[in-house]
């Protein structure tokens, strides 16, 4: 860890990288290790209110909002909101937020899907809430080392009391690549959360694959947690 704790990436070249092009971080499919373990998040409930932070373009959002539940993102570049909507034909509105000076929601037509283009800092529970569900795939390992504290402290307010938090983190040896996606290991995540939440480790898997050895490294394994409030436990 101590060869990434410096490492820090502007918000502007995140947004370089969507105007690019260079978005190999994006997925053009669901998440295997989502589908695997939604259940788990669901617990049977109906029209669960999912936040996913950096959300991109993701294709997991058009998927659980097309069974039925309610999608909120938060992503910095207006490119990949647009491309959101644009790639799934999916009419939307633009709106300025009151509580966020220069931010933007970009509300589907059916009102089940809103991206926030806006600083994830500066987003908050006043604005829409919390949530039930949470998926975080690709934000932990985005965000700069030194503000994971600070994210903590964000998701951990987000989180209504029956919420479940889906963390997928990525482990690989941190003095051959400096990121990102930065390596986070399991006592990282507890260090985080684990005043709050019980974690569980749920499934984990080698995702190496020849393209990763343009990265220096020569292990990639992928993990995903389940986080649940303290709070709701017995």
């Amino acid at each position: 860890m101590a060869a990434q704790i410096d490492r820090v990436m502007a918000i502007s070249e995140w947004e370089g990288r969507w105007q690019e092009g260079r978005i190999g971080f994006h997925q053009p499919h669901i998440h295997q290790m989502l589908k695997d373990n939604l259940d788990k998040v669901l617990c049977e409930r109906q029209q669960v209110r999912f936040f996913f932070p950096l959300c991109g373009k993701a294709v997991d959002m058009k998927w659980l909002a097309d069974m039925g539940h309610v999608i909120v993102g938060v992503e910095i570049s207006e490119k990949a909101i647009k491309q959101f909507f644009e790639e799934h034909s999916l009419e939307y509105k633009e709106e300025p937020v009151a509580a966020i000076p220069e931010a933007k929601v970009f509300k589907s037509s059916d009102g089940r899907i809103s991206l926030y283009q806006c600083d994830l800092y500066n987003f908050s529970s006043a604005i829409e809430g919390q949530f039930g569900g949470i998926w975080d795939r690709g934000s932990l390992v985005a965000i700069n080392p030194c503000d994971r504290p600070k994210y903590a402290t964000l998701i951990r307010s987000l989180m209504d009391k029956d919420c479940r938090y889906l963390l997928d983190t990525l482990e690989y040896n941190p003095e051959l690549y400096k990121g990102p996606p930065f390596f986070v290991p399991e006592e990282t995540v507890k260090g985080l959360y684990g005043d709050s939440c019980d974690i569980k480790l749920l499934q984990s898997r080698d995702v190496f694959e020849e393209k990763h050895k343009g990265w220096g490294i020569d292990s990639l394994i992928e993990k995903v947690f389940l986080l649940i409030p303290k709070a709701t436990l017995n």
